[in-house]
């Protein structure tokens, strides 16, 4: 099936799409801070570059869009164009998160994954339970943590 818009819209929209400051970041970040937490963002320092990183308890968050790390929910869909293109582009973002993750644990970083599909979408949970589960995951010992839609 040919894309409804042109390549040239289609190249324009794809541009605009942010990498930062998402809203399901956005709202993480306003729920954590209301509840006391004080991070640094996107710190280029650590492998994969985290959203949220909570020094005081070696804890860092992704904030992950599930397109684009190529979650297996309802808000992902393979694109129809170029799939040897999107499939390349996908299963490289998986391979940098996998690495970057491992490298996270054996430096002794603590990490979560927040899905999009937690925030937004007919899967998502109240905000509420995902930042209560944040809360007392990041004043927790455990290593990992990933919320995904229900």
């Amino acid at each position: 099936m040919a894309d409804i818009v042109s390549a040239a819209v289609r190249s324009r929209m794809m541009a605009g799409i942010k990498g930062k400051n998402t809203n399901p970041e956005l709202l993480l970040r306003k729920g954590l801070h209301a509840r006391g937490f004080r991070f640094r963002l996107h710190d280029r320092s650590l492998p994969g570059t985290p959203d949220i990183v909570l020094p005081r308890y070696r804890a860092v968050i992704f904030a992950h869009g599930c397109f684009w790390h190529g979650h297996d929910c309802h808000l992902f869909k393979w694109p129809k164009t170029r799939e040897e293109f999107w499939r390349a582009k996908i299963a490289r973002n998986q391979e940098l998160d996998a690495k970057a993750e491992a490298t996270l644990a054996k430096t002794g970083w603590r990490y979560a994954l927040i899905w999009e599909c937690a925030l937004k979408g007919r899967t998502r949970l109240p905000i509420e339970t995902v930042l209560a589960s944040c809360a007392e995951w990041i004043r927790s010992e455990i290593p990992r943590l990933e919320i995904r839609g229900s």
